[in-house]
């Protein structure tokens, strides 16, 4: 188990859960991304169905900004990862997708069209 100081909660500590408690502490502590502004596990709607996204950060209006998509270390990042970012960003439409297995990130800009850019935004 450990405690994910964003949903105030103990976890079961998978494989992916560990790939993402530590993708979010990157973002913090790293990128100083604001922790305020940063959801995870949340339930979205994909027309009748009820998924859930790993990590959501939010910009300072409130806005949907980034969808981070976590797996984990022996998960390759492969197409089927990329289509299901993608299918969740049709309910939040969000200008940066990220999906990580821990050893390998990829980072994609929403600007008419996917632009794959190397390394992820500053938080502004």
């Amino acid at each position: 188990m450990i405690f994910d100081a964003f949903r105030k909660q103990w976890v079961v500590l998978t494989p992916e859960e560990w790939v993402r408690q530590n993708f979010l502490q990157w973002l913090v502590q790293v990128m100083q991304y604001p922790s305020s502004l940063i959801s995870v596990e949340r339930e979205i709607l994909l027309g009748d169905l009820r998924k859930r996204f790993d990590i959501a950060v939010y910009s300072r209006t409130g806005k949907p900004w980034m969808l981070i998509e976590c797996k984990a270390m022996d998960v390759p990042l492969s197409d089927d990862v990329f289509q299901q970012i993608l299918r969740y960003n049709q309910t939040l439409e969000v200008r940066y997708l990220v999906i990580t297995n821990g050893r390998f990130t990829s980072c994609f800009q929403i600007m008419n069209g996917l632009i794959e850019i190397n390394e992820l935004p500053e938080y502004l």
